[in-house]
């Protein structure tokens, strides 16, 4: 049966390309914009893996759903299918055959989405909003892993309602990265969790926080090897840690930088700090994309220690980024985030 079952598709098309004026704000640098976007703001983009052919993009939404879009060579989307949730969708990943999408929600839901079929179902239940979900693919085992606010790590094999494991936590899981055979998982009280997943998942170790704020997002790196050997850590405070998890040097290898920032460095005018919402490293040349409530998305090399391009400004924040599997398109999203929101007098 072919991909997606039939006419699942949701919009009319459309040409994808908004924002001819020179005064629009929105999409400042006339970027392709996907066609029937969601209605709400914007919690994860995902492109699908390198087993499938052409390059489908999947988004979740505080408006309960997640989307797929088929991105095609010319640079536009197509609208392929939906799913909903009774809840706002917080994360959502890809089988490694790309046969299936894993959505996590405010729900304490997680669903297995066949895109085949066209069907949805139910694989995972919390106590709690589940704020993190990833496909892991083993030698020996392939599960889905949840995080959720109810200070759980959850592992599921999809035909069962109950977990093969679940490990607590000391906080809520704000943000977690997978990349075999490591996940790290950043908590509430700017708690960081380094799990080996081996012939079974466990707890490696417990890292202190090399960043002061509140914990955001997480994406795992590798070495010249194709290893994860590391992670890159965001806080709400315009800031991004480089950890190594066994370096030669940790002195000198594990560095944190200021990012999404604005107003300079001069002490007359106080600087705005931002939000980093997301990271996502390149999977052929290593470098990293951040993106922040300052409505900017930015490039960087680890390595050289060096920024190579920052957008221009959108009139929003942006919420979350990805890159295809070959690395050359690169997705991101601009949506209202809450970072404005101000106390009442």
């Amino acid at each position: 049966m072919s991909l997606f079952g039939g006419n699942t598709g949701f919009g009319t098309g459309g040409t994808g390309v908004f924002g001819n004026t020179t005064t629009d704000s929105h999409n400042p640098m006339k970027d392709v914009e996907v066609t029937s976007p969601p209605d709400d703001s914007i919690s994860c983009l995902a492109f699908s893996p390198p087993t499938m052919p052409g390059n489908f993009l999947i988004g979740g939404s505080w408006a309960n759903d997640v989307r797929c879009w088929e991105v095609q060579d010319n640079g536009q989307t197509v609208p392929k299918a939906q799913q909903m949730h009774t809840g706002p969708v917080l994360d959502a990943c890809w089988s490694d055959d790309g046969s299936k999408v894993f959505t996590a929600s405010c729900d304490k839901t997680a669903k297995m989405w066949d895109l085949n079929s066209n069907q949805a179902m139910q694989i995972a239940q919390h106590d709690g909003p589940i704020k993190a979900i990833h496909w892991i693919k083993a030698p020996n085992y392939s599960c889905v892993m949840t995080g959720s606010w109810d200070k759980t790590l959850k592992f599921w094999d999809t035909r069962s309602p109950n977990p093969m494991m679940s490990l607590q936590m000391p906080e809520r899981c704000y943000c977690a990265d997978v990349v075999y055979p490591m996940a790290v998982v950043a908590t509430a009280d700017r708690g960081l969790i380094v799990y080996q997943l081996e012939n079974q998942p466990s707890e490696f170790r417990r890292i202190e926080s090399p960043l002061k704020h509140q914990h955001r997002c997480v994406a795992i790196f590798k070495d010249k090897q194709n290893k994860p050997t590391g992670f890159a850590l965001g806080s709400i405070e315009g800031r991004v840690a480089i950890h190594y998890i066994n370096p030669p040097n940790p002195a000198k290898d594990n560095f944190t930088f200021k990012c999404h920032r604005s107003n300079g460095t001069n002490t007359t005018t106080p600087q705005d700090i931002y939000a980093v919402n997301a990271i996502s490293f390149h999977p052929v040349h290593g470098t990293l994309a951040t993106v922040g409530s300052d409505g900017r998305f930015s490039f960087w090399d680890k390595d050289a220690r060096t920024k190579l391009k920052t957008s221009e400004q959108l009139d929003q924040p942006i919420t979350a980024c990805c890159f295809n599997n070959n690395g050359n398109i690169f997705a991101y999203a601009s949506s209202y985030d809450w970072s404005k929101v101000r106390g009442h007098e």
